[in-house]
């Protein structure tokens, strides 16, 4: 089974977020970029809005791809578009996840990240092959 998910590279200067999953979710604890599963009917964008809106309480301009990345967890494949985006409105709030963070690129590797993150994460760091 092959899932279509979207996630937002959201910058603050020179940190960007990051989100921990809640302990009780697959993953729990890891890190990961804000977002979700692209509901029927619904494009990337419209997905990537709505699952930042339900689960940070904020709302975004999704700007262009940062980049596509496949990734087969034992129990399922996720297709993961990254997106550049900016937050427009809102306060975040943790409404889902167990933690919220800005870390800089050097910051990286003292963080547990979800191994579908891997590729972007090197990408970030300038290391992709």
């Amino acid at each position: 089974m092959v899932i279509e998910v979207v996630a937002a590279l959201i910058w603050d200067e020179d940190r960007f977020m990051i989100c921990q999953r809640p302990a009780d979710k697959a993953r729990g604890l890891l890190w990961e970029f804000v977002g979700g599963k692209v509901d029927p009917g619904e494009t990337k964008e419209q997905a990537l809005v709505r699952e930042c809106y339900e689960e940070l309480a904020i709302i975004l301009h999704v700007g262009d791809e940062f980049m596509k990345v496949r990734h087969e967890y034992p129990e399922i494949t996720i297709n993961l578009t990254l997106f550049n985006a900016e937050i427009v409105e809102g306060t975040l709030q943790k409404l889902e996840h167990n933690d919220i963070r800005w870390i800089s690129i050097e910051e990286i590797p003292q963080y547990d990240f979800c191994p579908a993150d891997e590729d972007i994460l090197n990408k970030l760091q300038g290391s992709e092959k």
